[in-house]
């Protein structure tokens, strides 16, 4: 019998105690870093046709690029975290931002500085991994807190990135931006290095290579639409051609991330409700945060002849916007200790609705660049709530060896967001443009238009939010043979460590089952963690400590096993699932059993499934296919007669038998699986 190692996950490197606080304000730094390289070219954008002799949408590749390897990225990255360690992949996307800046510094021509920006996007990976080496290494009473600061600083980073790039580019050469930025990437992997423990917590086996590629062309297909639409036109001729190849690669990789034992990105798991509703969540406030970024960095620069800007400059601007990041960076333990308090379900609601009341405020406050700093304001302390609890609701709805890559997916969602805002941006500003002593400059209306498109979306976030699954309520959500997912939060008497148990799940004859879900219960139903067997029937579950469990493992096509089970360092056996579910039954000729007859198993919807033929007493069986309606046809070929009969299949052995004589009518039950205590040391 193979037996599970379990594995102390401790905040310790060698002897080197680490300490809580150095973490969280290094994984912080990080997220400042990652807002930094989106914004600290912006300011410039009008200048870089004339600093690298090009045409405006030559010079918008150095924000597009950025876009597009931050969003092929993340997935990718924030997988291979959770398969070859966090820290490890955090250092890689450091190295990346520092050659990318140093490409970028030392050169004069534009395809070289778009490759330099293009590797420097890259950086946006650290936010997601980052994230998931709190809850592997931090105190679950501070992984609240530390999520809440890192999603807060990714505000105060984008409103100190205005005002340097302003500052840097009145006193210094502009390769000077590139070298900050470089310069910073240098102490912060210096830091992750000394500072930030690798994870004990993996995912073994191999990396899906094909669900990677498909994914990226995905991605890049429909970014650079979106992205590229402003300057094209929406009915272009290569806009559409994108989005279609883009749906086109999407309707193939997510059936094959469902055939995958080891995916890219776990479908079952982020379809599941709690997860589905999160990142649906994440795309809107995503798109809300970015329009009150964007439409208050270009209200406050408009002139004053337009009626409603006030003519500051890009330093000023940037000035205007620095109080509301400080303001997200202050209110995170707020966030912090709210989530805790209330739940992170209804702190997202009421992030949300604190954003639209702040865009509502902006459809009125517009007449000094103080009402406009206000309204923008609640609008940001709305952000900074909402954005510390959807990692929190991600984190408690995934197995642990998931968070990176259950996050990544998150961060990339609030990215699409955040892309298809400033695509709207562009196209409102652009179609709702007057003239205004020479220079066409937005109307107060489409600002107005964009207040009220922020408002719907912030909205539609809380709306959305309003459908998670309470944790009270999370078997409700659960399908059957499984166990709930909603992970609460545990401590290990203080110590801040938890044990990592890993295992497999397998067949009698030793064969690994596949997408097999393993759940760990404490005996008085409190949920503490789950985790889906890979193409070799392993898992991981993170325990807050030695003691009694309830263990429950289930499996399509399988009657599920549990146990009350003892864990310790001595570990768990293996699962052996032992009795499979069928679909069995008989076939007669007016009452008498017909041996030798064909029988054969397809989806309601034309799909083959399985055959089989009758035993001497008529008898057959058949192996019990995933839920879902079904066709089963019994042919006897020595008298040319055939019949059908309509199945209807459950998560339970189903019996239908099949009389060949006509009128005499079949009969068709459902017999429940037993459940047994099968698991065990």
């Amino acid at each position: 019998m193979s037996r599970a190692a379990v594995e102390p996950d401790t905040a310790a490197t060698g002897s080197r105690q680490l300490s809580t606080r150095s973490i969280i304000a290094v994984l912080a730094l990080c997220g400042t870093l990652v807002s930094l390289q989106q914004t600290l070219v912006l300011p410039l954008l009008p200048e870089f046709p004339q600093i690298l002799d090009t045409t405006p949408e030559n010079a918008s590749w150095l924000v597009t690029v950025t876009l597009l390897t931050a969003a092929v990225g993340t997935p990718i990255v924030s997988r291979l975290a959770d398969m070859y360690g966090k820290r490890l992949m955090m250092v890689l996307c450091l190295v990346a931002v520092i050659v990318g800046s140093g490409i970028a510094a030392l050169s004069t021509a534009l395809p070289l500085v778009i490759t330099g920006r293009g590797l420097a996007g890259l950086g946006t990976c650290l936010v997601p991994v980052g994230i998931s080496i709190m809850r592997d290494h931090l105190p679950a009473d501070r992984v609240g807190s530390g999520v809440a600061l890192m999603s807060a600083t990714l505000g105060i980073g984008g409103a100190v990135g205005m005002p340097l790039a302003g500052v840097i580019y009145d006193n210094l050469d502009w390769h000077a931006l590139f070298w900050v930025s470089g310069g910073f990437a240098v102490v912060m992997l210096a830091l992750v290095l000394r500072v930030v423990p690798e994870s004990t917590v993996r995912t073994r086996g191999s990396f899906d290579y094909a669900g990677a590629l498909l994914l990226s062309v995905a991605l890049t297909c429909f970014l650079l639409a979106v992205s590229k639409a402003g300057a094209w036109g929406w009915t272009d001729e290569l806009t559409l051609t994108l989005l279609v190849v883009s749906a086109a690669v999407f309707a193939l990789w997510v059936p094959w991330e469902l055939r995958s034992g080891q995916p890219l990105v776990d479908i079952r798991t982020s379809t599941r409700r709690t997860v589905l509703l999160t990142n649906s969540a994440s795309v809107l406030v995503g798109f809300a945060m970015f329009t009150n970024f964007l439409t208050s960095a270009q209200q406050v620069q408009m002139p004053v002849e337009s009626g409603y800007g006030f003519g500051l400059s890009v330093v000023d601007t940037g000035l205007v916007l620095l109080p509301a990041g400080l303001l997200m960076v202050a209110m995170s333990p707020v966030a912090a200790r709210l989530i805790r308090v209330y739940g992170p379900r209804l702190m997202l609601i009421a992030g949300a609705v604190t954003i639209a009341a702040g865009f509502v405020l902006r459809t009125f406050l517009h007449h000094s660049v103080l009402q406009v700093m206000i309204a923008s304001g609640v609008a940001s302390i709305g952000t900074a709530v909402a954005f510390a609890a959807m990692p929190t609701l991600i984190m408690r709805s995934v197995p642990i060896t998931e968070t990176a890559s259950a996050n990544g997916l998150n961060t990339l969602l609030r990215a699409i967001g955040t892309s298809t805002a400033s695509a709207t941006v562009a196209a409102v500003f652009s179609g709702l443009a007057v003239t205004i002593g020479g220079q066409s400059v937005p109307s107060f209306g489409a600002y107005q238009l964009m207040f009220w498109l922020g408002t719907v979306a912030a909205l539609g976030g809380a709306g959305i939010a309003a459908f998670i699954v309470r944790p009270a309520a999370a078997a409700a959500e659960v399908p059957a043979g499984e166990t709930a997912p909603e992970r609460h939060e545990v401590k290990s008497q203080g110590t801040g460590r938890e044990l990592i148990v890993r295992g497999s799940v397998t067949d009698t004859a030793d064969r690994p089952v596949r997408q097999g879900v393993v759940s760990v219960l404490h005996t008085d139903g409190r949920h503490v963690d789950w985790g889906r067997t890979d193409n070799e029937g392993r898992y991981a579950l993170a325990l807050p400590g030695a003691g009694r469990y309830l263990v429950v493992a289930s499996a399509d096509g399988w009657a599920p096993q549990s146990g009350l089970v003892d864990l310790d360092a001595s570990g768990i056996d293996t699962i052996r699932m032992h009795r499979r579910l069928t679909l069995t039954g008989r076939v007669t000729d007016d009452g008498q059993p017909l041996d030798g007859v064909m029988l054969s198993l397809i989806r309601h919807s034309g799909e083959y499934v399985a055959s089989t033929h009758s035993d001497r007493d008529g008898g057959y069986e058949i192996g019990l296919p995933p839920p879902g309606r079904y066709v089963l046809t019994a042919v006897d070929l020595g008298h040319d007669r055939t019949r059908s009969r309509a199945v209807q299949v459950a998560s339970t052995s189903t019996t239908l038998d099949i009389d060949l004589q006509t009128g005499v009518p079949p009969r068709d039950t459902s017999t429940a699986s037993g459940v047994g205590a099968e698991v065990g040391r």
